[in-house]
């Protein structure tokens, strides 16, 4: 299953939550809703989850190993750092 596509749906520039982003896989299957998060130690991406009967948080869509996890987290976080270049350009008027 290859990434074929990733937009960043919204960038937030207070608090932890960073952008939200959408993703797309062989241009067939797209994955809402997935959050980039600044944690204490570094920037992380949060697949979209939802509140189980507990009050505990579960996600609805995850990768399944630690290399596809990997694969998936530094695609977005490249595709959100390229869209922050570009917004700054933009602001800078370059």
């Amino acid at each position: 299953m290859e990434i074929t596509d990733v937009k960043i749906r919204k960038i937030i520039a207070e608090g932890r939550l960073r952008a939200v982003v959408s993703v797309t896989f062989d241009n067939m299957l797209a994955v809402h809703d997935i959050k980039i998060v600044q944690g204490d130690e570094r920037i992380f991406v949060a697949m979209p989850s939802r509140k189980d009967e507990n009050g505990v948080f579960r996600d609805i869509v995850h990768p399944i190993s630690p290399s596809s996890r990997q694969l998936l987290e530094e695609t977005i976080l490249e595709a959100y750092s390229r869209q922050l270049a570009m917004s700054e350009a933009e602001e800078n008027g370059e």
